[in-house]
């Protein structure tokens, strides 16, 4: 069974934007203000905020909102808790009635501007239409450096490869999204999950702009762990890659086997010095801990989905017309 039920409540004739916020209060009215101003005769549209377990003003702040005269649809779901951007994404599928469906960050760096274009390919025969950042100086320089680290791996190692530089930042067209709500993994990675149903695809492209207002959710940690996720859920390879080491290490270990027995038939051999020896032991030990943890990074999630928890518990729901 999946872990989404489709949802079959009545459809929106139009986009739906969906946007995960977490500590965001100062940023909802601009974002609010700007998306209404580019969109306003362009087409229609609703707004799923997905609230994940703010602490601050944020749901009380959209509340607001949605109290007023405003002349779009607004949905807020609420969370539980902070279960993250990756959980909060797929709550909002789950709960977009939009035509197609466009996932993005509510700090506006994620022009709103370029959502017009993305309609266009749309209306042009595109399923899934891609934002690609061509210019990222705004992020620092250790975002930027790991991101590029992170494609060069992921790309290598994964049989779907995803575009550089493309975020949560597209437009997902109905039948995109009724296909990604039947896959029912836990351990998610949006990005991977976007890229391997297929479909037609087309692309547009941005330079990122800076941030205004608030600060990046984003720590080491949590990108560090969203990377480790995108790889290990995308990819058998760091378990495969090991088979390959064993054999080539009992290759060598042969070769060296039968260097040592032919050196000591002809020249004769002192008993092994201490220091060769403790050197292959770092060496195996090492390369053993390292084949473990590997595993072990695929067996907890193996676990978490054998424990069939859900991927997010909502706590509201609440609705504009």
């Amino acid at each position: 069974m999946s872990l989404f039920e489709v949802n079959e409540s009545e459809k929106f004739d139009g986009i739906s934007l969906i946007v995960p916020v977490y500590n965001e209060a100062l940023s909802i009215a601009p974002f609010c203000d700007r998306v209404m101003k580019v969109l306003a005769g362009v087409c229609n549209f609703e707004i799923v905020f997905v609230n994940d377990g703010s602490r601050d003003d944020t749901e009380r702040t959209i509340e607001s909102i949605m109290q007023g005269d405003m002349p779009f649809p607004v949905t807020l779901v609420s969370l539980s808790r902070n279960f993250g951007k990756e959980a909060a994404l797929a709550s909002g599928m789950q709960h977009a009635r939009g035509n197609a469906v466009i996932p993005m960050d509510v700090d506006l760096q994620d022009p709103p501007e370029l959502i017009p274009e993305m309609i266009e390919k749309w209306n042009a025969g595109a399923k899934i239409v891609n934002a690609r950042r061509i210019d990222r100086s705004e992020d620092g320089f250790f975002k930027r450096t790991s991101a590029k680290i992170f494609y060069y791996i992921y790309n290598t190692m994964t049989e779907y490869p995803i575009p550089q530089n493309v975020g949560d930042y597209r437009l997902l067209d109905r039948v995109v999204i009724e296909s990604i709500l039947t896959i029912g993994e836990r351990s998610r990675f949006n990005k991977g999950i976007f890229n391997w149903v297929g479909y037609e695809t087309s692309e547009v492209t941005f330079s990122r702009p800076h941030r205004d207002i608030g600060s990046s959710k984003w720590s080491c940690w949590k990108l560090i762990k969203l990377a480790l996720d995108g790889i290990f859920t995308s990819s058998t390879l760091p378990l495969r890659v090991w088979t390959y080491i064993g054999l080539t290490m009992g290759c060598l270990s042969v070769i060296y086997g039968l260097v040592i027995l032919f050196t000591t038939l002809i020249f004769g051999r002192d008993v092994p010095g201490y220091a060769s020896t403790v050197l292959l032991i770092l060496t195996f030990g090492a390369l053993n801990m390292f084949a473990l943890g590997v595993m072990g990074e695929y067996i907890g999630r193996i676990y978490e989905e054998v424990r069939q928890r859900p991927l997010y518990i909502i706590r509201s729901i609440s609705r504009t017309r």
